[in-house]
């Protein structure tokens, strides 16, 4: 699969359904406390999706994956899959939503706090949010991708973390995973050259230990090796003619 530019009306087309993925957390976010199960987190969210915006919750029987989103907790790097699991105080947990509305996809997601969390579990996720955004301020066209892998690495080993490997960001548009991969690691310099109407995730998976990681035999869920904390955020970046625009930003200007 080659690189896909998105045309204007495409790109407006990618907005509508960013803004319907950001909307989900929106959403959310006054239900992640302690006692709810992943399991009703993904209800709510299928309900909101379905319902409410008339649109497809991409993960939903994507290669098999049973659910609508992605519950991540604690040492969950990634892939959690939603079921009876209870959310306790302390725990901080990724959800992950990519929406399908009218044809395209928006993807994003963002770490929750469930009551007071720990020291660590603040640290990893404050971590791991300023590394995305470091990548997503380099986005302009002429930029390579191994300069925004570079920046991203650097400031999170800097910080005494590490970052997930066998997972990337990606390219995005009528299909939920296009080309290029987006490493959140790498070489400045190298990697392919960025330019305007490309749409990618930009979404590093930070670990408060070791970067190695192993799959459960569900086939899906992504958890740490050595057990330490793992903590990750996504948004769906286009690269405009200057510069770019997060196309799934919060509420909040998160």
């Amino acid at each position: 699969m080659s690189v896909t530019i998105k045309t204007p009306t495409e790109q407006d087309q990618m907005r509508l359904a960013g803004q319907a993925a950001s909307e989900v957390l929106d959403m959310i976010t006054d239900h992640v406390v302690p006692g709810i199960s992943t399991g009703e987190l993904n209800r709510l969210c299928h309900e909101y999706i379905v319902d409410r915006q008339q649109a497809i919750p991409a993960p939903l029987n994507y290669r098999g994956y049973p659910k609508s989103i992605c519950t991540s907790v604690n040492h969950v790097v990634c892939h959690g899959i939603p079921g009876g699991k209870k959310l306790k105080n302390g725990d901080i947990i990724n959800i992950d939503v990519t929406v399908i509305k009218d044809g395209f996809h928006g993807d994003t997601s963002r770490m929750f706090m469930v009551g007071k969390p720990s020291v660590m579990g603040q640290r990893v996720s404050q971590v791991a949010h300023d590394a995305m955004y470091l990548g997503i301020e380099l986005v302009c066209p002429g930029v390579r991708l191994g300069d925004i892998g570079q920046v991203i690495q650097q400031h999170v080993e800097g910080q005494g973390c590490s970052v997930v490997r066998e997972y990337c960001g990606h390219g995005i548009g009528r299909e939920f995973h296009e080309d290029p991969q987006v490493l959140h690691y790498g070489k400045s310099g190298t990697g392919l050259e960025l330019c305007a109407g490309m749409t990618i995730t930009i979404e590093p998976m930070v670990n408060a230990g070791r970067r190695h990681v192993r799959l459960l035999p569900d086939g899906w869920t992504v958890v740490t090796k050595d057990h330490s904390l793992s903590a990750q955020w996504e948004h769906t970046v286009l690269v405009t003619d200057n510069g770019y625009e997060i196309m799934t930003r919060d509420h909040s200007g998160g």
